[in-house]
């Protein structure tokens, strides 16, 4: 991880959730309303498009059921889910939208809810914000009258959107708007630019009546300051074609009847403010949204709470651990124990952390069958950790034979109630005992596979099941497979999407089948369930002759180090790739090309299935970096560095661009003589158009990103885990006090018990430790708060003066478990430090 600087804060931003499904999709009302309408959704972040659902055939009401999960590389002003109807001889018509602005996803965070579309209007399609400053001047003219000249400078924008997918070129007018008035003025075009420095400054003259008497210096009368106001529009130049609307934003004069000068960033907003008529019913959409914001410290100021939690497998009793306290007071959310895994993972205290807490739970397990089924700490553990270093495991068991599950189409259903017209249900049997052959092979065959870490947790549960139960020769078994198969290639098999196996939620058919397969493999997987198994399998196929600890004793025993293979991906389906080795920078230097990526090779296709065009071993990649925007007046380029002459890729997205980024340093960290610097620009006109050096084999003039060389070519932020579990804790502050009482009640003060539901969802074996460490984490908490503070910024928004506090925050707001006072709700100003002065319309 890369070294931040002292006082910088990274904000680091997540979006998560699920489009579950539409309903009375179109409007009702209108009398070309499609009979068979086929719809896709797509997610963009602003203007930007970073996500897309498949096509559900001939629907008013799909169920799409697609999960999304993705970084986000940039700050975000609005995030938008579009529903499209897909057009057969012409392009994909808009149905509808659902906008969320960045401050209000707090309040649908993890929740799923309706939400009624809205018509996608042209005019309310905008981003960006711009920078203005107003001053209002005294003159006296000839005739030796008094006048006020109003001056305004428009300095930039920000953030404008692309327009065909590149760059816009933009302009601006500035009127002076009143109830009898509409002065205009426009700035200059400035050519392909999502960031235009203007600089220009218009100046207006404001009329007085004749009765104006002179009161103060620099005041205009009230009856006029209320009636005028600025508007800026911002437009994209057609050219021939007709000029886009981009946004505008409006400023009342009556701002400086205080400040004689005003300067501020304003959001732009849609035409008319956006203002809408009352119109048809266009549907609704029902969609979980997860928006996580981290507020990462630099990493010295977590090391306290990141000593304390790597101590925990070293606890005694490990009930008194860190990492169990937080599972103790974090009982309800399931997501907290994710930080704890990675970070235990990344310094390789996960194992013995997780035996620890196994055997407690195993303490309290009176019988032998229902060994690791509740929803504990540590089946959470294992679960989480199965997800994080078992994703190339099962692409290499499963991915196979999904695919040929899914697009072989074939009927697989046996129960008489849902077999449709036509159906052989001896047939059915026969598809379905073939897949489930296929996918339980596949995992018998899979232990030279099984990643290492996986194969130690399996042994060290083997082992204490067994000690725990020494009269149950099939424990050993039974321990392992409620995690391998339940909880693991059961849950895979039934939704592969959520996996990366498949690139979309499977249809209702294929769902079934899979659900079926899923089902098998449960009972197949639970050893308590063995002395029904011929009952079952005989009602869904076949016996399958292998008996279940074959599978079981092939994970457990799998103690080889495994290398992680990375699956042939394709993070967009086609890119913008310019020719190697050119050195004039044009368009026609572009081809979209198909990327693929594999451990061994990244190679690119004229179209998918294609031949390769040019195949460069992963083995040659010495670096992979982002390209400066200004290279190829380009957004969402990277580089990949190979050889003597880089290869310039251009992604769909920002998230595209991360992803190819990610993997693609991913796959190649390991290799010899990677590179300490690279060129951030091109070489054009003779120069590296970065540092101007004339040389064309000269060094880099930018050091590269630093990879980490984690185990399981894991890239882990500590810092942000860290942060992430310091932001539980403190939103648990509550119940992290009543243990400490409960604590200090049992044990340190020997004053009376408390009633037993006060403490009795706490596990308190030593009551002593357990109080000494709830008071170290206290202490942490109070330092780190106090880290915050000290590096919160103060803005100015609009007119009002208000102080940010940058607190750790997953819903944009918290109440201050130290001074409990109740912090502002964070918002988009978070990401403008840069910019000490944010401005708001009136």
């Amino acid at each position: 991880m890369a070294e931040e600087d002292d006082t910088r804060i990274r904000i680091l931003q997540s979006l998560r959730g699920k489009i579950c499904e539409g309903k009375n999709l179109g409007s009702c009302s209108a009398p070309n309303r499609q009979r068979d309408l086929c719809t896709f959704c797509t997610i963009s972040l602003d203007q930007e498009e970073v996500f897309r659902t498949k096509v559900f055939d001939k629907s008013f009401s799909p169920l799409y059921g697609e999960d999304f999960y993705f970084e986000i590389p940039r700050p975000f002003q609005c995030l938008s889910f579009y529903v499209f109807a897909k057009g057969v001889f012409q392009r994909d018509l808009p149905v509808g939208k659902v906008s969320i602005r960045k401050e209000d996803l707090c309040k649908f965070s993890g929740k799923e809810h309706w939400f009624c579309l809205q018509p996608v209007d042209p005019n309310s399609e905008v981003q960006g914000k711009v920078h203005l400053e107003m001053r209002l001047n005294e003159l006296i003219t000839e005739n030796g009258s008094v006048c006020q000249q109003l001056l305004v400078r428009i300095i930039e924008c920000q953030g404008l959107p692309l327009i065909s997918g590149q760059n816009c070129d933009p302009y601006a007018t500035v009127s002076l708007v009143g109830p009898a008035r509409s002065d205009q003025r426009k700035t200059k075009v400035k050519k392909k630019t999502s960031d235009p420095q203007f600089d220009e400054t218009f100046f207006f003259e404001v009329t007085r009546p004749n009765s104006y008497t002179r009161k103060s210096n620099f005041q205009v009368e009230e009856e006029d300051i209320e009636k005028l106001e600025i508007k800026v529009e911002l437009w994209n130049n057609g050219n021939l074609a007709q000029d886009v609307f981009l946004g505008e934003t409006r400023v009342s004069v009556k701002i400086l009847r205080n400040d004689h000068i005003h300067r501020a960033w304003y959001l732009l907003q849609p035409k008319g403010n956006g203002n809408k008529s009352k119109t048809d019913d266009l549907g609704s959409l029902r969609l979980n949204v997860t928006y996580t914001e981290d507020n990462v410290l630099p990493s010295a100021c977590y090391t306290p709470l990141r000593t304390l939690l790597l101590q925990s497998p070293d606890a005694k009793p490990v009930s008194a651990s860190a990492a169990h306290i937080l599972g103790d007071v974090c009982r309800e959310r399931y997501e907290a124990v994710l930080p704890v895994v990675r970070l235990l993972l990344h310094h390789n205290r996960l194992v013995p952390f997780v035996s620890a807490i196994a055997a407690l739970e195993l303490d309290h397990t009176q019988e032998a069958n229902t060994i690791f089924r509740g929803n504990s700490l540590a089946t959470r553990c294992i679960d989480d950790m199965m997800k994080i270093v078992g994703r190339s495991y099962l692409t290499v068991t499963l991915k196979p034979v999904l695919d040929e599950i899914c697009e072989s189409n074939k009927t697989c259903e046996i129960d008489p109630i849902k077999l449709r017209e036509g159906d052989n249900v001896e047939v059915n049997k026969e598809n379905l005992q073939g897949y489930v052959q296929k996918v339980f092979s596949s995992i018998t065959q899979s232990s030279s596979s099984c990643p290492p870490l996986m194969c130690d947790m399996f042994r060290s549960l083997r082992q204490m099941a067994s000690k725990r139960f020494p009269a149950d020769p099939h424990v050993q078994y039974s321990a392992v497979s409620s995690f391998v198969f339940l909880r693991f290639f059961a849950v895979a098999v039934l939704s592969p999407h959520t996996f990366q196996l498949r690139p979309h939620h499977p249809d209702l058919e294929v769902s079934r089948t899979l659900t079926l397969i899923s089902k098998t493999i449960q009972t197949l997987g639970s050893w308590g369930s063995l002395s029904k198994n011929k009952l079952v399998c005989k009602t869904v196929s076949q016996p399958v002759n292998m008996p279940i600890h074959q599978c079981v004793n092939l994970l457990s025993k799998c103690l080889s180090v495994c290398l992680s293979v990375i699956q042939s991906i394709s993070v967009s389906p086609e890119v913008q790739k310019r020719a190697q080795g050119r050195k004039r920078i044009g368009k026609k230097n572009f081809k979209k090309r198909w990327l693929r990526v594999t451990n061994r090779e990244l190679s690119y296709h004229k179209h998918k299935g294609k031949e390769a065009i040019c195949i460069i071993p992963v083995k040659n990649i010495r670096a992979v970096e982002k390209v400066d925007e200004s290279a190829f007046n380009r957004k969402n380029m990277f580089q990949v560095l190979h050889g003597e002459k880089p290869l310039y890729v251009q992604a769909g997205n920002c998230v595209e661009a991360s992803e190819w980024i990610e993997v693609l340093s991913q796959v190649s960290r390991c290799n010899p003589g990677r590179l300490g610097t690279f060129h951030p620009s091109a070489y054009a006109t003779g120069v590296w158009l970065c540092c101007r050096s004339p040389n064309d084999s000269q060094p880099g003039c930018k050091p590269c990103t630093p990879t980490m060389l984690a185990n399981l070519q894991l890239d882990i932020d500590c810092d942000r885990e860290t942060e992430r579990i310091f932001s539980l804790l403190t939103s648990n502050y509550s119940k992290l006090q009543k243990m400490e009482d409960a604590c200090a009640s049992i044990a340190v003060y020997q004053g009376p018990l408390r009633e037993q539901e006060d403490y009795s969802l706490f596990t308190i074996q030593d009551p002593k430790e357990t109080f000494h460490t709830v008071q170290q984490i206290k202490h942490i908490l109070e330092n780190l708060q106090r880290e915050h503070d000290n590096r919160s910024g103060t803005a100015q928004y609009g007119s009002q003066h208000t102080t940010h506090t940058h607190t750790t925050h997953k819903t944009h707001s918290h109440t201050c478990i130290f001074s409990h006072v109740n912090i502002f709700p964070l918002c988009f100003l978070c990401y403008y430090r840069e910019n000490p002065i944010v401005g708001k319309t009136s």
